[in-house]
């Protein structure tokens, strides 16, 4: 299963309605080693198959506008979960590269009930502090941090702190561990992936975290954004230095790695995708 970004707090509901058109035609004409999964019995079909699913999701807000019927509409055309704010403040809660540290507003109050009643995932990756801790009082489904590393082994303002990453084991939700290297504190390896995995598993468990690669086939046109963005990713934050990303290919050495450091079969199959499922089962309608 494979997550897309088909839309982030720079679109608004027009924008991304068209991406989303896009982007299922884009699917439908590589449909013979690809499909959009709307449902868990997509996932295994498209398994069965040795096809790729692909999941429709927001990287913000902003795409509902001011309407939480909007929730409604964008799940039924496809979109599984939305992170709530993208580093910066919008109309549900604050960035994690904010100035300030608000909390979720009661818009965003409405959305997150919103979400959980339509079965769109709640993902705070990208949010800022407050925010996620409100966001684990009002939700009543499990939470997610989608792509996001433990702020004890890199402190980064995108990474979370301890509470945080035990609020979202018991709300039963994963973290999906990055790939980047300035969120990993280090090179890009599998050994220094693993260190983030075995973090958030010696603290709640392995069936509470997966893989969150953040991976983009064109990275020098990702960089060429963050430089031009200053307010989104401030240079104090080293995204000035040289960013690397973890691709696909790492997967089959990291869970040699996790084998051979004494992870049991079930527990490197439940990190590999096996969480993302059970979360994905528990939430979608």
């Amino acid at each position: 299963m494979v997550l897309i970004t088909t839309a982030s707090d720079q679109e608004d509901m027009t924008a991304t309605v068209r991406k989303i058109a896009n982007d299922t035609a884009l699917l439908r004409a590589e449909s013979e080693w690809c499909r959009q999964a709307h449902s868990i019995s997509d996932i295994r079909e498209a398994r069965k198959q040795g096809r790729i699913s692909v999941v429709f999701s927001f990287q913000g807000t902003t795409p509902f506008e001011r309407s939480v019927s909007l929730v409604e509409v964008f799940y039924r055309l496809g979109v599984r979960q939305a992170l709530m704010a993208y580093n910066q403040k919008n109309h549900v809660g604050e960035g994690c590269h904010e100035r300030g540290d608000g909390g979720l507003s009661r818009f965003g109050i409405e959305l997150v009930r919103e979400m959980n009643r339509v079965g769109m995932l709640v993902d705070c990756s990208h949010t800022g502090y407050r925010t996620a801790r409100d966001v684990f009082e009002v939700s009543s489904a499990p939470v997610i941090f989608s792509h996001s590393n433990p702020r004890a082994l890199a402190d980064h303002e995108r990474n979370i702190p301890d509470d945080l990453i035990d609020a979202c084991a018991r709300s039963g939700g994963v973290i999906g561990i990055n790939g980047v290297n300035i969120f990993l504190g280090a090179d890009v390896t599998p050994e220094t992936f693993f260190r983030h995995i075995d973090y958030i598993v010696q603290r709640v468990g392995p069936d509470h975290v997966g893989i969150g690669l953040d991976y983009v086939s064109e990275p020098e046109v990702l960089i060429a954004l963050v430089k031009a963005s200053a307010s989104k990713y401030p240079e104090d934050q080293g995204y000035e230095t040289e960013i690397n990303f973890a691709a696909p290919t790492l997967l089959p050495k990291l869970t040699e790695h996790m084998l051979s450091r004494g992870y049991s079969p079930r527990d490197v199959g439940m990190i590999m995708g096996g969480n993302w499922l059970r979360v994905a089962e528990a939430v979608w309608r």
